[in-house]
């Protein structure tokens, strides 16, 4: 099915309200399928299709565990994101994890932490936000912390990410929507032990 158009209540320029990226990637991760509706004057409806589950239920394997952060002095993190929700829980999961978390919900209030002085181990960033994107932020961030590293986190995948020059090949990079285990096991990669 292809969508040319589709309606909101939500003004022009103010987002349309429906987070598709999101939704079709967590459908897309389960197996299912999407079917949008959108009629002028009546709004959009999505439905959405998850595979139904036949047997007996399993007893639930022991939690394998995420990759611990390093003992010793906590790495601090830099989250940027402008949905409140993701933010949360991004925040939320990294205190829990043992970082040390600051964070802000656009690009230019993140320059002025920087700025201030407070050295970061990384920045999480979020790839679209108003404004100023996550790219051009981790570029100025990089000029103000050189040996800061970077994980951009975005609901496009790796592949349109990179296709449509958001980043580059190589770039430390997850998916939205992620779990616990997948941001924990992506900072271990990126951040690793002191």
């Amino acid at each position: 099915m292809r969508l040319r158009s589709f309606f909101t209540t939500k003004a022009v320029g103010k987002g349309t309200g429906l987070g598709l990226s999101q939704v079709f990637g967590f459908v897309r991760q389960t197996g299912g399928h999407i079917k949008i509706y959108s009629e002028e004057s009546i709004g959009t409806t999505v439905k959405i299709y998850l595979p139904r589950f036949h047997g007996e239920e399993a007893a639930p394997a022991p939690a394998a565990g995420a990759p611990q952060p390093p003992r010793g002095p906590r790495q601090r993190i830099l989250v940027v994101e402008d949905d409140d929700r993701v933010r949360f829980f991004t925040v939320e999961t990294l205190r829990d994890l043992g970082y040390d978390v600051t964070f802000t919900s656009g690009g230019a209030e993140a320059l002025a932490i920087l700025q201030d002085g407070r050295g970061f181990d990384l920045l999480f960033t979020d790839i679209v936000m108003p404004e100023m994107n996550g790219r051009k932020l981790a570029d100025a961030a990089l000029e103000l912390q050189p040996r800061l590293k970077v994980i951009f986190a975005t609901s496009y995948t790796s592949n349109a990410a990179v296709h449509n020059g958001i980043i580059g090949p190589g770039t430390n990079f997850l998916q939205k929507p992620f779990n616990m285990e997948q941001l924990a096991k992506k900072l271990y990669e990126v951040l690793g032990a002191r």
